[in-house]
């Protein structure tokens, strides 16, 4: 086997890297299947002593003023823009997406969240109410800080995911004991290390690496006030239901299996650039992927017939290619769970294949070792379906055929999930109309995938629990305390004496 090319990774807490007592794994290049580091996983014992330094830096922390964390954590984001392209060099690595998009969405919008909740606290994004009741009696109300927090991230947008956590959780003076994805984990003592520079005091922020085993135990930690967990559904409700038993706070990012409603007005190239988008960025691997693809019956030929000639300016290859915009899959793992969905698709379901399948990209020379698939597009498709039920969370678009809007938005419900959705119309008030009735927490109307800093996003039904980002996001990570004032100078009493 080749050797890591990164020094290993161990815990960090207390402010300096700290020597894991747990097994080892490796992270591995999904471009070539090579490995990258060795990780030394935590135990119980290792997570304890990080929830116990995120303990310690609480009282300082959540009493520092806001304006001052904002300072600390706005130097964070000018040493992540400086340092962009090293780190999205290190995120390609580690998650195989090209440099083309981790140095210009994966940190930058990191460092944009950043940015949005650390200038929020600034400007007066904690202060509580002042309410006059009568004369002589007043109620205010005060956001406070939960106190040790745990973050449990994805392996699709590792660093970005870091920050969308971190960012609002230490901007509103709490801590953060955060433990990455085990397929994805480079990313983690980076940006400890970097906060760490930037400021941040030890043991607001620290790192335990692992896998679900740690997860879990910090889900179920005594310390642990709030748990932000980003991932599959089954896992997020397992997640969920730990944490309700200690009565934690919780916000859930799930899955979803999104609805692209393409109007029977709409521009034909708009509709395939909007639905490619949502398919093939980070080679399908984004949980509002919009994978079922509603198009009007009489345009499903113009459809597929501009949709395969676009389907010319996917470029799989060297990711470490600025010219590159599809990757590979992230695992081996991943790589077999998508093969198998696809291969349903052709022998199961009876969908018709347009273009791509189970063979890898002629186009990766060099690659060939690496978890590589097709872009891959189905036609033809029911609501029966398998690959139409299912989440699948790569590269597979499926096109389905309406005869009315009524019928389009209907069955665009008819999923358990909620997360995104998106219409694409010339006419604004019709699109108006139907996204107020799509049941997903996230829409999109002539666009989509854009999820700016001041945008609050989280998923409906069983795509999540709460929002993230936007002024909503900063709540999240507060808990209210309200005060009433009497200044009658007389106790009001039903005791009096008759």
């Amino acid at each position: 086997m080749a050797e890591a090319f990164y020094s290993p990774r161990h815990l960090y807490y207390d402010g300096q890297i700290k020597m894991a007592s747990g097994s080892t794994f490796r992270s591995i290049n999904p471009s070539t299947a090579q490995p990258l580091a060795d990780i030394h996983a935590a135990t119980k014992p290792d997570v304890d002593a990080a929830v116990h330094s995120a303990q310690s830096a609480f009282p300082s922390w959540s009493k520092t003023p806001p304006v001052a964390r904002a300072r600390i954590l706005l130097k964070a984001v000018q040493i992540l823009r400086e340092r962009n392209d090293e780190i999205a060099r290190l995120e390609t690595q580690d998650t195989g997406k090209p440099v083309s998009e981790t140095s210009t969405v994966d940190v930058v919008t990191g460092a944009d969240v950043l940015e949005f909740f650390a200038n929020l606290v600034a400007g007066g994004g904690l202060h509580g109410e002042t309410i006059q009741l009568r004369e002589d009696a007043w109620v205010y109300s005060k956001k406070e800080p939960l106190g040790v927090c745990a973050g449990i991230g994805a392996w699709n947008y590792p660093l970005q995911i870091a920050l969308w956590k971190s960012a609002p959780c230490l901007a509103a003076g709490n801590t953060m004991v955060y433990k990455p994805s085990e397929f994805t984990p480079l990313h983690g003592l980076m940006l400890a290390q970097l906060y760490t520079e930037a400021g941040v005091p030890p043991g607001v922020f620290n790192i335990a690496n692992g896998g679900g085993d740690i997860g879990a135990y910090l889900t179920t930690h005594p310390s642990i006030a709030k748990v932000s967990f980003t991932g599959q559904v089954p896992t997020g409700q397992k997640v969920a239901s730990s944490a309700a038993g200690g009565m934690k706070y919780v916000t859930m990012e799930l899955g979803g299996k999104s609805p692209v409603i393409i109007l029977p007005d709409a521009d034909i190239g708009n509709a395939v650039d909007g639905a490619m988008m949502a398919n093939f960025f980070s080679t399908g691997q984004v949980c509002t992927n919009g994978t079922r693809v509603f198009v009007p019956s009489h345009m499903k030929s113009q459809f597929e017939e501009t949709l395969l000639g676009k389907m010319e300016g996917i470029r799989p290859g060297d990711p470490m290619d600025p010219n590159t915009n599809f990757g590979p899959l992230v695992s081996e793992v991943h790589y077999k769970k998508v093969m198998d969905y696809v291969r349903h698709g052709i022998d199961n379901d009876g969908a018709k294949l347009l273009c791509g399948g189970v063979e890898k990209p002629k186009s990766i020379e060099g690659f060939e070792g690496g978890y590589w698939i097709k872009p891959t597009v189905f036609t033809n498709c029911n609501d029966s379906m398998k690959i139409i039920q299912e989440e699948i969370f790569g590269p597979v678009l499926t096109i389905l055929t309406y005869e009315s809007i009524e019928e389009a938005i209907q069955r665009a419900n008819a999923t358990p999930l909620g997360l995104a959705a998106g219409v694409f119309t010339k006419d604004l008030n019709m699109a108006h109309k139907v996204v107020a009735r799509l049941e997903a927490g996230i829409t999109w109307v002539n666009t989509w995938g854009e999820s700016p800093a001041e945008m609050s996003v989280g998923g409906w039904k069983q795509s999540g629990v709460g929002v993230e980002n936007g002024k909503r996001g900063l709540e999240a990570w507060v808990r209210n305390k309200s005060t009433l004032i009497d200044m009658g100078g007389v106790v009001p009493t039903v005791f009096a004496k008759i």
